[in-house]
């Protein structure tokens, strides 16, 4: 699926929210490496699914009524078996419904368990008056409480893409904290690059959130995305 076909689908159906499969097929075009997630729309489906891809899997709604997926409880990591698969499943469905009745329930993502990295958060919102402006800083389900970031008006420069790491406190976890394994800094730079400029040549885009992306030695991996077009670009 290209750009064209995912905001062709996005003016077809009057969603401004893209679901996390169009966002990741989105932010690959910009050069971002994702979680590859494909739809189950059973347990059954997710089972074969998690067996094609490999255990362990993670399983999470897809829903656009549905943005805190975790808190929601529609959020199911690390399962090893066909059976904890299948019972997740259910227990997402029966979540999500017995919390947002109304909810549009598209199925449930099924994702490779990613390896453990130094979590970080990248996101594009737009000011009034600046325009698109990036975020960058520590992430996963405490940035809302850590609050550790670094903003920059688009478009970035090298320099700027390497100051906004280097200014964050958290930034001693990428050299290496206490016998951690230190982070490729050039990776992430390139990431904050190309949304950069993926953003500035696709006014049509409002907002990115990829959170969490595993930073590691030896690269790093986007495991969520969440992506809102805007109405009038």
């Amino acid at each position: 699926m290209n750009k064209l076909q995912i905001m062709k689908i996005a003016r077809n159906t009057g969603r401004s929210l893209l679901t996390e499969i169009e966002s990741k097929e989105l932010m690959k075009l910009a050069g971002i490496n994702v979680n590859d997630t494909k739809l189950a729309a059973s347990g059954e489906e997710a089972i074969s699914i998690s067996r094609q891809i490999g255990f362990p899997v993670v399983l999470k709604i897809a829903s656009p009524d549905v943005v805190h997926k975790s808190d929601a409880g529609g959020v199911k990591l690390n399962l090893k078996t066909s059976k904890q698969v299948g019972k997740a499943y259910d227990d997402i469905m029966q979540a999500i419904t017995a919390k947002y009745p109304q909810a549009i329930i598209q199925g449930i993502s099924v994702q490779k368990m990613a390896r453990p990295g130094v979590e970080i958060i990248i996101g594009i919102s737009t000011d009034a008056q600046f325009g698109p402006v990036l975020m960058f800083g520590l992430g996963g389900i405490f940035v809302e409480i850590m609050k550790d970031v670094s903003f920059r008006i688009v478009p970035l420069t090298r320099y700027d893409a390497a100051e906004m790491i280097r200014e964050i406190k958290g930034y001693p976890l990428f050299e290496g904290y206490r016998g951690q394994e230190p982070v490729n800094l050039s990776i992430l730079e390139e990431w904050l690059i190309n949304i950069s400029d993926f953003v500035e040549k696709n006014p049509e885009l409002q907002e990115i959130d990829l959170n969490p992306v595993f930073a590691y030695k030896d690269g790093a991996l986007a495991v969520d995305a969440r992506v809102i077009l805007r109405a009038n670009p």
